[in-house]
């Protein structure tokens, strides 16, 4: 019980702390990186589709199937999913500097995810709060 009242209020913290931060906030490395994350999308789109890539709790995407993905375009398919997780790690790192408080990273990251998880199309794989995966 103890451990779901301390979860609950870092849930709640994190919540709040990154209600406070301008997440429409913007500056060249944000512009950046979001230029980047747009031009990967429609490469990464038929994998979420597919169920082989899902989106994780935590913000970041994972392959979470790779015998969804043919042989020889899984490497492919793991350099986009690394490449989409470094620049969403620097998109929340640059909204944070952006908002004069490079602490608030992890709280706008965790805001980032939620959207993400509420907002994915039906069909997508999503992990819920107790990382066990679900199919939107």
């Amino acid at each position: 019980m103890k451990r779901a009242v301390v979860f609950l209020l870092a849930c709640t913290w994190a919540l709040f702390a990154a209600a406070q931060a301008n997440l429409d906030v913007s500056s060249l490395a944000i512009d950046q990186y979001t230029k980047s994350m747009a031009q990967r999308f429609p490469k990464l789109r038929p994998w979420y589709q597919n169920g082989a890539v899902g989106l994780a709790k935590n913000g970041d995407v994972v392959l979470r199937d790779p015998g969804a993905v043919p042989l020889d375009q899984r490497q492919e398919v793991t350099r986009l999913v690394a490449a989409e997780n470094e620049d969403r790690a620097g998109l929340y790192r640059a909204i944070a500097r952006a908002n004069g408080n490079p602490a608030w990273a992890p709280d706008i990251r965790a805001t980032f995810a939620q959207r993400w998880i509420e907002h994915a199309p039906a069909g997508w794989w999503v992990q819920n709060a107790t990382g066990a995966w679900e199919k939107k």
